[in-house]
């Protein structure tokens, strides 16, 4: 398990956010991407290497309705 160390991260939400705080915020951590609930920001947060969050967005753009 990769530990890193959060406390300076700069968390952020989508622009498509509207802001009803069902969202999830991202910060980019070195080489990883940060995702946690924004309505626990004290709670767990899950960590993705660059690629693997790069693919996912990827994915969600060619699914996301028009």
């Amino acid at each position: 398990m990769i530990t890193l160390n959060l406390s300076g991260a700069n968390w952020r939400t989508s622009t498509r956010s509207t802001g009803n705080g069902n969202c999830v915020e991202v910060a980019a951590v070195g080489a990883r991407v940060a995702v946690r609930d924004s309505k626990d920001r004290s709670g767990p947060a899950l960590a993705f290497p660059e690629s693997a969050w790069a693919a996912f967005v990827t994915g969600i753009d060619t699914v996301r309705p028009g």
